[in-house]
């Protein structure tokens, strides 16, 4: 049986996370509030919790999730080749909705699906969300919902669709939905946006050179996109259909 506990208030959330955190780390799944949309989230070093994670939502390993982070130096302990401009629009933008894919350190024990080597990194600007990862750390993170649906923003939309599959459910309350986290790409020797959302191509222009979504790449880029959708239309982040929580 699932349980939904409320995280609206720091002064009383403390259970509710300390239950949230013995989920993770029992391998099981838990739905927490973003700044985007619900997601549905699992410790991102074991592997069976995300293959559960990518069933519970009825998408395949060649949609892998992105991870969410708390802080932004924890990208040299998940990403190797950082480029300089990278770490500025990070240390610019998080925590907020940039989502930058980066080439994964290969001494990792991790399986997200077919991320081709990439991993893409978020820190969400929510602070039941960052309480969390804080006793967590890295969590990968998908929109709360069946894919082809549209996604959660209450908790009660993510237990219609998630039912038992999901542990325990944080509740923050109504999420903003809105924009779609931007995806700027950083494997390739230019940095480059894959996909606009929250922040402008201008914006980050302002911080370090990016091109745009519509310019070519130097090279066919192996991405792993937080699922084409924030990925909403799969995530809390891409299609207008379905917010990827990435």
């Amino acid at each position: 049986m699932s349980s939904v506990h409320d995280v609206t208030d720091p002064n009383t959330w403390g259970p509710a996370i300390d239950e949230a955190v013995n989920t993770v780390s029992r391998g099981g799944l838990l739905v927490l509030p973003t700044d985007t949309v619900y997601g549905i989230g699992a410790d991102a070093f074991d592997a069976e919790a995300v293959a559960a994670l990518l069933a519970a939502k009825g998408r395949g390993r060649q949609m892998p999730p992105p991870v969410l982070i708390p802080d932004v130096r924890t990208l040299d302990g998940l990403a190797t080749e950082v480029p300089d401009d990278a770490r500025k629009l990070a240390e610019a933008f998080w925590p907020g909705g940039l989502t930058i894919i980066l080439q994964a350190q290969p001494s990792l024990q991790w399986d997200l699906g077919e991320t081709h080597g990439t991993v893409a990194l978020r820190m969400p600007d929510h602070p039941a969300a960052l309480a969390l990862l804080r006793r967590t750390g890295p969590l990968a993170v998908s929109s709360a919902n069946a894919t082809g649906n549209p996604a959660a923003l209450e908790v009660a939309d993510a237990q219609a669709q998630l039912g038992d599959a999901v542990t325990v459910y944080l509740d923050g309350g109504d999420a903003p939905g809105g924009v779609a986290s931007t995806i700027v790409d950083a494997t390739g020797e230019r940095l480059r946006v894959v996909r606009q959302g929250a922040i402008t191509l201008e914006a980050l222009n302002d911080v370090a050179p990016v091109r745009g979504v519509d310019e070519p790449a130097d090279e066919p880029a192996d991405e792993a996109s937080p699922e084409p959708a924030d990925a909403p239309a799969e995530e809390p982040g891409a299609a207008p259909a379905e917010e990827s929580a990435g």
